[in-house]
């Protein structure tokens, strides 16, 4: 599972949560990615895309099950999620949620921490601020120490743009976890009502 799991895409997990969610074909999840601009995260090309639902297929985390042609149109296949695309997606989620050294993935992972439950995402996103928390701790000594030994500030510009911005994602974590604690936060694909608005896109995104 670690090696496939290494194998397995930003792109190539956002299209097993899509398919999370329902059933659907190829030019059904370009639609709905682009309507939740999710290009802010991946690079969105029907070319990608198409490549990406290939390689998922060939892997045996998505599999077909029908194909259907409305009037002139190419013919479209629609696909599901398998058992092993399920795992997949999971465990790609858990292993990056706590990770601090690949920030792009993380933010995919986060976008995605729905598809767990929400204590597991706590403790996950808790296990991220300690991480982070003891390298705040460690560039703050570092910054100190050099100052106390007679470096010039500037010299440590970056070092003071770090310690702000790990101070502030500490910060943000602490109320992260406190809103996905509460219980009145909807969480998870099965507390999810469907909106008019989840609903009219999914109807776009199938036309």
């Amino acid at each position: 599972m670690p090696d496939a799991v290494d194998r397995l895409t930003p792109l190539g997990l956002m299209l097993l949560a899509l398919l999370h969610e329902d059933d659907m074909h190829a030019y059904e999840m370009v639609r709905l990615l682009r309507e939740r601009k999710a290009d802010r995260l991946v690079a969105l090309t029907h070319g990608t895309i198409y490549h990406t639902v290939a390689r998922l297929e060939r892997q045996g985390l998505i599999a077909e099950v029908g194909t259907d042609r409305d009037g002139n149109r190419p013919e479209r296949t629609t696909y599901t999620l398998t058992e092993a695309g399920a795992d997949m997606m999971i465990a790609w989620v858990r292993r990056e949620l706590p990770a601090i050294d690949r920030p792009d993935r993380f933010r995919v992972a986060l976008a995605e921490s729905h598809n767990l439950d929400r204590g597991e995402v706590v403790a996950l996103l808790s296990e991220r601020r300690d991480a982070l928390a003891a390298s705040l701790g460690a560039h703050r000594q570092a910054r100190d120490h050099a100052i106390e030994r007679g470096s010039y500030p500037q010299f440590w510009i970056e070092v003071h743009r770090e310690t702000a911005l790990l101070s502030a994602d500490v910060a943000w974590l602490d109320e992260a976890v406190e809103y996905i604690r509460r219980p009145d936060t909807v969480w998870g694909v099965t507390d999810l009502a469907p909106t008019d608005r989840y609903l009219a896109q999914r109807e776009a995104a199938r036309a």
